[in-house]
């Protein structure tokens, strides 16, 4: 009998394996607290306890609620953490994330950095999701891109995939992209195409960028699996569309925001992909304040 897989997708499977969090956990507690908070030390009496509670202060996305709560948990190993709402869950302002009790110096101290990661992941979530939202029932699958913050790339993809949206890319050895460069420097599409058909393993897709009608048909000649239809209007994306006629796949990319996505979308394209979503997005603004509720 065949067995059943379940289609949810475990997004978590993207995030590095713990050990290395844990360290880069440690790499940033040390960065925002140096020698200790002096300020907490001398404000709040040695043994006082806390209970806080994480409040967004608009609409969001949550995401990364379990690493704030990995990065209290680490500097505070004796305190208790509990999500109230999970990544992917779209919370109204006002709402409580999550709730946190324990040891006020070493909460105050986690504070800065547990905010810092999770307003950066729940703002590109949120941000992703807006655009998720408007390519629904264009045929086009959201993808991101490498424009993200150095040493964030699989936080940040994870998010976008939180946000609804698949990964391009993990790195430059994931596949073969044809740019500009490449193409000018192996003096054309054919032959970058039939150099990187030599060379690259048989399974790994070849895409080709093209920003002209007339590399899209060379690029197609070829033999690319997929072709980046760069910095094109939609109008010339259906002419790209109708060129290829289902024989590789399109990706539409560049100049694409929340205005013109929708109708990039509805193009004929297989992708969209946006780096707006890892490079532009807004911090969402969530707080951690007296848990009024313990």
């Amino acid at each position: 009998m065949a067995r059943k897989f379940k289609t949810e997708v475990d997004a978590s499977a993207i995030l590095p394996p713990r050990e290395e969090l844990l360290a880069t956990i440690d790499r940033w507690l040390a960065e925002d607290i140096g020698r200790g908070d002096i300020t907490t030390r001398y404000m709040v009496p040695a043994g006082a306890r806390a209970a806080l509670a994480l409040n967004t202060r608009h609409d969001i996305v949550v995401c990364g609620i379990d690493i704030a709560g990995a990065i209290f948990m680490r500097h505070v190993p004796d305190c208790t953490y509990r999500v109230v709402a999970p990544d992917g869950t779209r919370a109204k302002k006002g709402d409580v994330l999550a709730r946190v009790n324990g040891p006020a110096h070493g909460l105050l101290e986690a504070e800065r950095t547990a905010l810092n990661v999770l307003q950066l992941l729940t703002g590109i979530a949120t941000l992703t999701a807006r655009y998720a939202d408007l390519t629904k029932g264009t045929g086009a699958q959201l993808i991101d891109t490498r424009k993200t913050i150095p040493g964030y790339r699989h936080l940040s993809k994870y998010a976008t995939v939180i946000g609804g949206a698949r990964n391009h890319r993990m790195r430059l050895d994931d596949g073969i992209l044809l740019k500009d460069n490449h193409i000018a420097i192996c003096g054309g599409i054919a032959e970058a195409v039939a150099r990187a058909r030599a060379l690259t393993p048989s399974l790994t897709k070849i895409e080709v960028e093209c920003d002209r009608l007339d590399q899209v048909k060379e690029a197609l000649e070829a033999g690319a699996d997929v072709i980046l239809l760069d910095n094109m209007d939609a109008a010339t994306m259906k002419k790209a569309a109708k060129i290829v006629d289902g024989r590789c796949e399109l990706e539409a990319s560049g100049g694409i925001n929340l205005e013109t996505i929708r109708e990039k979308a509805q193009s004929g394209v297989d992708y969209v992909s946006v780096g707006r979503m890892t490079q532009s997005a807004p911090a969402a603004d969530i707080g951690l304040d007296v848990d009024i509720e313990t």
